[in-house]
């Protein structure tokens, strides 16, 4: 035991220690789901006791037999919760979701080895189109919520942003090479945030598509021009907000002339779409890139 302020009480990093669980989790675990009950020690310390190790133990199990962060929070503090009740909603849960919560609470404890090692688990246990789906692109939906309402700062924001860059780099890896149709992903001028187009191009790319990839803020012109020299079958652009898109919109004409343009993110609307002949890509990143790989016909607004 690493503190002698008082018997049987632990400092953090013991606690840590024993459970296996970094520092950063227990904090977050702390400030988020209420799930320790630290006492003050006369010279300030948090000390933690052996019901508190025994909380994380228990959420520990309930988040390994599938249940969310929260639920198996709300577990671990409901200590005399009858067995069969939480056996119940053990099994109500989606597997996915155990790993999903400890991803999500590693990410926002600034813990890069526990979210790398959740995301290993992830893609261990289920397909790639799955984890992004379910588990990536929801965490970066919320993220950009609790941004937005101050809950969460930027810098937090920076550093999950870093993480899930870089792994999805890797999956991206060798996406120029596919022998199927090619498409030309963008985010036009001003528009930063294109981890979502990502996620689009790597589930395009595993159903053999060749992906030429822009990035964020990219002139609409060097769009064009790309286009133009190499005729590809698709090309999406996409953004948060609409103030990205209704201020190009004779240049997004211009280029549906050119190649099938598609709009997709949240700044995207059918209206828009409907203005610039493009065609409007309004669910989650993974299903439209998989209805994509599905239509025969790209320039079929209806599909």
């Amino acid at each position: 035991m690493d503190s002698a302020d008082a018997p049987g009480l632990l400092r953090i990093g013991e606690l840590s220690r024993r459970v296996g669980v970094s520092d950063h989790v227990l904090r977050a675990w702390e400030n988020r789901y209420g799930l320790l009950s630290p006492v003050r020690s006369a010279g300030g310390f948090r000390l933690y006791s052996e019901s508190d190790e025994r909380r994380v133990r228990r959420m520990q199990a309930e988040l390994a037999n599938g249940l969310s962060a929260a639920q198996a929070a709300r577990v671990a503090l409901a200590g005399d919760l009858p067995v069969g009740i939480a056996d119940r909603a053990v099994h109500e849960v989606p597997p996915v979701d155990g790993a999903a919560a400890v991803f999500g609470v590693a990410l926002d404890a600034m813990d890069e080895p526990g979210a790398q090692g959740a995301l290993d688990q992830l893609l261990n246990e289920f397909t790639v189109e799955t984890v992004l789906r379910d588990v990536v692109i929801p965490y970066l939906h919320d993220l950009g919520e609790r941004v937005a309402q101050g809950v969460v700062g930027i810098g937090q924001e920076h550093f999950a942003s870093h993480v899930i860059r870089g792994r999805l780099a890797g999956l991206a890896r060798g996406w120029g090479g596919g022998r199927g149709p090619h498409a030309v992903l963008a985010c036009p001028p001003e528009e930063y945030h294109d981890l979502a187009l990502m996620v689009f191009g790597i589930v395009l790319a595993r159903n053999g598509w060749r992906i030429g990839y822009l990035g964020a803020n990219t002139p609409i012109a060097d769009v064009l021009r790309i286009a133009e020299d190499n005729t590809p079958e698709l090309v999406v652009l996409a953004a948060t907000v609409p103030e990205r898109l209704t201020p190009i919109a004779g240049e997004l004409r211009q280029l549906a002339s050119v190649a099938p343009l598609a709009l997709a993110g949240a700044g995207a609307s059918q209206t828009i779409a409907d203005e610039t002949g493009a065609w409007l890509l309004a669910g989650d990143p993974v299903s439209e890139a998989l209805r994509v790989t599905r239509s025969s016909d790209l320039t079929d607004r209806g599909a």
